[in-house]
């Protein structure tokens, strides 16, 4: 069988990726990473009040307004597209019920004030922590999903504390903080410590994370066009493989949401 040098390949691939044009105008994302408003969804969760009262309410506005003058032209949220366009479609006829999901008090407030379209681009997909947490417990190595695990639930009791004595803004700025990001996929990286041979449970739960990432990914590229400037409305843990999409993706700009999120 022949064989392709790495050299010959990367020469390949350079003849067959398409380039972007000079003169287009680069995509602009912004990233915003969030918490859920409506309460607990994860294995850790932030203990929220009540977003709909007026104290929230006029703070998710002043949020909006922040993040409207970087005048998106799109918005991109946490839902899947067909689930998203439904909801909007209720949102804007004044059919949808009061909520406190974060896609509606952020993605779709903005949306409809700054009159652009709104996607969903979510990507189910499964998380089989069950295999890595079997596999620890078998294997004497509890101890790495115990460190993993804590420090996840100190990072989530300080957004706690952050909600509770300050503003969603306050909130958002926290998640948002680049330094603070980078430590984001610490505990997928701590993952791959678990297993041995060709039992790899916790590769197998990296490589899933990373595969509906890689998919959230592709439905944001695939959407945009150049010129456009996109807010992704996103749960904080997707911000670091979000962020890393956009930057490494020619064609595309990120924008800091601290640049933009009131103090």
């Amino acid at each position: 069988m022949r064989r392709l040098s790495i050299t010959a390949f990367a020469a390949c691939l350079l003849c067959t990726v398409p380039s972007f044009a000079a003169d287009e105008a680069p995509v602009e994302v912004m990233i915003v990473g969030g918490f859920h408003m409506s309460g607990g969804h994860d294995m850790h969760n932030v203990q929220v009040d009540d977003v709909l009262a007026p104290k929230r309410q006029k703070e998710i506005q002043a949020i909006v307004d922040g993040v409207a003058k970087f005048k998106p032209t799109a918005v991109d949220v946490e839902w899947d597209e067909p689930y998203t366009s439904q909801k909007y479609s209720d949102y804007i006829a004044g059919k949808l019920p009061p909520s406190h999901n974060e896609v509606i008090q952020l993605g779709f407030r903005l949306a409809k004030q700054q009159n652009i379209p709104v996607h969903g681009i979510d990507v189910m997909a499964d998380f089989p922590y069950e295999p890595v947490e079997a596999y620890a417990k078998a294997h004497g190595e509890t101890k790495i999903l115990d460190d993993a695990n804590a420090d996840i639930q100190k990072m989530v009791d300080t957004i706690s504390a952050t909600l509770k004595n300050g503003t969603i803004s306050d909130t958002l700025r926290y998640l948002n903080e680049p330094s603070r990001i980078a430590r984001d996929n610490d505990f997928y990286r701590n993952m791959i410590r678990v297993g041995g041979g060709a039992q790899q449970p916790g590769a197998d739960l990296l490589s899933a994370w990373y595969k509906r990432n890689a998919y959230i990914c592709a439905n944001l590229v695939q959407l945009a066009k150049p010129g456009d400037r996109i807010v992704v409305f996103y749960g904080s843990g997707h911000a670091f493989f979000l962020r890393q999409c956009v930057t490494e993706m020619p064609g595309f700009k990120l924008a800091e949401a601290n640049d933009y999120l009131p103090k």
